[in-house]
């Protein structure tokens, strides 16, 4: 059970590559922000506007001052341990190998759903901007199977997901 909560120990010796330390805490909260911040977004800023008002947009003010200060963490974080890392390196510094195992493991399922996420909608963008310049992709390529048999069988109004099906 205690191999199970064994901590890594980092030091500045480890460095052996002889790359020099540049970036600067605010270097660090940048990109955070910006990676927080990420295409998923942006791409669902205009959908949520049209559906929710003027209250997403306070919404969207609150989270990011919860993103400034989650970004100061990680730069705090980057500061403490001197290696390249995420959540599961400074996870592994400071609980142990099991916690950070349940960790990476939690971050890759994180980034595969954002990654889906950005995917659908810039899809979207895609065909709608190559509908625009006179370029019809079928509804069939552009809609899931198992949504357009859904629609069909469920008597749904939705012409495209007919059209797919």
């Amino acid at each position: 059970m205690n191999q199970l909560f064994r901590r890594k120990q980092y030091s500045e010796s480890e460095h052996s590559s002889g790359l020099l330390r540049v970036l600067g805490v605010w270097d660090i909260v940048f990109f955070g922000i910006a990676a927080i911040i990420g295409a998923g977004s942006f791409s669902s800023l205009g959908e949520a506007v049209f559906r929710g008002g003027p209250g997403v947009i306070i919404l969207y003010v609150i989270c990011g001052f919860a993103c400034g200060f989650t970004a100061l963490c990680y730069a705090e974080f980057a500061s403490r341990i001197p290696q390249a890392g995420s959540a599961y390196t400074y996870a592994y510094a400071s609980f142990g190998e099991l916690i950070a195992w349940i960790i990476g493991w939690a971050l890759i399922m994180e980034y595969s759903f954002g990654n889906i996420y950005v995917a659908f909608s810039w899809s979207d963008y895609f065909t709608s901007f190559m509908e625009r310049i006179g370029v019809h992709i079928p509804d069939y390529l552009t809609c899931s199977y198992t949504e357009a048999k859904k629609a069909f069988l469920g008597g749904s109004e939705n012409k495209e997901l007919l059209n797919a099906w």
